[in-house]
């Protein structure tokens, strides 16, 4: 047995050398997928017909979860692993609490931005676009049902599931640092269990539940979890020719059917399939061809982008990591910038040229954002380094 399968059996076994600091495909790859997010985050948009929902059965939702597991086995796995589980937990809280303040602020200035344009506009319709109408017809309850994550206006959903995710993350570390497969394993019996038992947590006011139900998409969030446990141990992936020609067939096979008109393989049997992964699948349970279409992505990462390759150090991809370093205020910005930009596309009537500005200027305040918080938080950590240094040299 290979030191690698001995690892993900046991927990233990032969490593590489630990993973040295930050993993900058993590940075940049996140940074592209709040852009996406922005983009996709307003309807009708042309741009949005260029994005990677269109060519795949994941999208931007699914990585941006499964880079959630990465960067918590990085941020709090190695505290665990040095200072036990107690502080660990700690500061995992503590980030859930920054979260959960987020979450209520970006609520708050989601309805007063929609409020505004419904005053303005006297176009009572926004109310409805964005699910906000009960937080005006009983502003007591909503406000209730908002505090406790069970009622969220759309737009507003994958920060309580990052904030129930992240709860259980030290469960889930403990248990993939003693055996990643048996931890994937149990992950994938409560997918399926929940989906098959229709386990979901409510969403007041209605019948439905969570948008995104965390039953389902922890196993994303494991596997990002298990992912990222590998990396702090310094593990590579085995290298399966087999598996990378059956992942590159898996995307190839999505791009086919996504740009297809109609069954692209002429097997009348298929039709009904074809047509269901064109309309596009489930995505609150998480489909099984989500899961499978993201495993394939994330191998042809692993096995072909290194984490020094020149093209996330290029200008590109720089301006991407500082967006992804800051991926919380990113995407409480890229929230408010959708919110804002579909109000004015829908009062100019979606005309092609506000489009494009509308677009530009999102990328431009979120890029600008990312930018000056890396600048200040560089800036910060010199000032606060500049006493020690003069302490030292007394």
């Amino acid at each position: 047995m290979s030191g690698f399968w001995r690892l993900m059996l046991f927990g233990k076994g032969p490593r590489e050398a630990a993973s040295p600091g930050r993993d900058l495909r993590i940075d940049v790859i996140r940074g592209l997928i709040l852009l996406v997010i922005f983009i996709n985050h307003m309807p009708g948009n042309i741009v949005s017909s260029a994005m990677p929902h269109n060519y795949g059965f994941s999208d931007a939702a699914d990585v941006f979860v499964l880079l959630a597991g990465i960067s918590a086995a990085f941020a709090y796995g190695r505290l665990i692993d040095q200072r036990g589980l107690l502080v660990g937990s700690l500061k995992v809280g503590a980030r859930i609490w920054t979260l959960y303040i987020a979450h209520l602020s970006l609520f708050v200035l989601v309805c007063g931005i929609v409020a505004t344009a419904v005053v303005r506009t006297q176009n009572a319709l926004y109310v409805e676009a964005i699910n906000i109408q009960p937080f005006f017809s009983d502003t007591q309850a909503a406000i209730v049902n908002a505090l406790g994550l069970v009622y969220q206006p759309y737009y507003l959903d994958i920060l309580p599931l990052y904030i129930v995710l992240l709860a259980l993350f030290p469960l889930i570390y403990v248990a993939a640092r003693t055996s990643p497969l048996a931890t994937l394993l149990v992950s994938f019996a409560i997918w399926q269990g929940a989906t098959h038992a229709g386990v979901n947590l409510p969403n007041h006011p209605g019948e439905g539940g969570w948008f995104f139900n965390p039953f389902a998409w922890q196993m994303v969030f494991t596997l990002g979890v298990v992912i990222g446990r590998l990396g702090i141990v310094g593990a590579a992936l085995p290298k399966l020719v087999l598996a990378d020609l059956a992942a590159a067939a898996i995307i190839l096979f999505a791009v086919v059917v996504k740009l297809s008109s109609g069954n692209p393989f002429g097997i009348a049997l298929l039709n009904d399939w074809i047509e269901s992964l064109q309309i596009g699948i489930d995505k609150t349970n998480l489909a099984w061809l989500r899961v499978v279409h993201l495993v394939a992505l994330v191998w042809l990462v692993l096995r072909f982008l290194k984490p020094g390759a020149s093209l996330l150090k290029g200008v590109v991809g720089r301006r991407l990591a500082s967006l992804g370093r800051h991926s919380l205020e990113v995407f409480c910005a890229g929230i408010v910038l959708a919110i804002t930009g579909q109000i004015i596309l829908a009062e100019t009537s979606f005309a092609l040229l506000m489009q494009l500005i509308v677009n530009l200027a999102g990328i431009t305040i979120l890029i600008g954002l990312g930018t000056f918080l890396s600048w200040y938080k560089s800036l910060t950590a010199r000032a606060a380094s500049a006493p020690r240094e003069q302490a030292a040299t007394a």
